[in-house]
């Protein structure tokens, strides 16, 4: 009989740890568009989307905003606390009806500390996010709009986790998917309208995406790029910064 301490890090139920860490440890439920938490706010916990989906930003001084990240069930954010960031870098909100787990900081070092099961875990949701912040950036160097747009849309319905895939993704403008991509809406509409009328999404309010659009990620074809309205082709935008959270 295996001990709780010979459990895979898939096996171990952050969640579940959590809600039982004791007094400090919270669940918070939040509305769709509701803040979490604003850049600038003292950055005093680590939080964990038990429910829900949270869209990240961040606010330039010239007041322009750029989406660097969309997370789901089983992300932990926020974690830029534990490295010493005394205020928050970003903006957090609720997409959809939410409940995250909040943390309070020094009850979170104090766990990992103590708990190795969660440590795993943790690290494991670490070293999975810089894999992520570094294929994002090799995705904007080499690839064009439509394969980041089939790609961007993939991440989102959870392709390749252990939970997913989700194919019918949290509500989001063309706008959105826009800023995170790294191009105009313009453009997200021309590549939308291709990939519903090859069968590879449903577009009709929800988006629907299905296995078929792996097909634009892997293959090396593409649709060109499509010009801006009179004519020009504008040139891609450069790939947003993304801080530490």
């Amino acid at each position: 009989m295996r001990t709780p301490a010979a459990k895979t890090t898939l096996e171990f139920d952050a969640e579940a740890f959590l809600n039982a860490s004791g007094p400090g440890t919270k669940a918070v439920s939040f509305k769709s568009s509701e803040t979490i938490y604003s850049q600038g706010n003292t950055a005093d916990a680590v939080l964990f989307v038990q429910k829900g989906n949270v869209r990240l930003s961040v606010l330039a001084g010239s007041g322009k905003e750029a989406v660097v990240g969309v997370i789901g069930p089983g992300d932990f954010f926020g974690e830029g606390a534990l490295a010493g960031q005394p205020l928050r870098l970003g903006t957090a909100a609720a997409m959809s009806a939410c409940t995250i787990l909040v943390v309070p900081l020094a009850q979170m070092k104090r766990l990992l500390h103590e708990q190795h099961p969660l440590t795993d875990r943790f690290l494991a949701h670490m070293l999975a996010r810089n894999s992520r912040l570094e294929a994002d950036l090799v995705d904007q160097l080499f690839n064009n709009s439509e394969k980041r747009l089939a790609r961007t849309l993939l991440l989102l319905a959870r392709y390749g986790k252990p939970d997913g895939p989700r194919h019918v993704l949290p509500k989001m403008s063309q706008e959105v998917l826009a800023e995170i991509v790294g191009t105009t809406r313009s453009r997200v509409n021309v590549f939308m309208n291709k990939f519903r009328k090859l069968g590879f999404i449903e577009y009709n309010g929800d988006i629907v995406v299905h296995h078929a659009l792996l097909s634009v990620v892997l293959h090396d074809t593409s649709i060109s790029e499509p010009s801006e309205p009179g004519g020009s082709t504008a040139s891609p935008r450069p790939a947003p910064v993304r801080p530490p959270r």
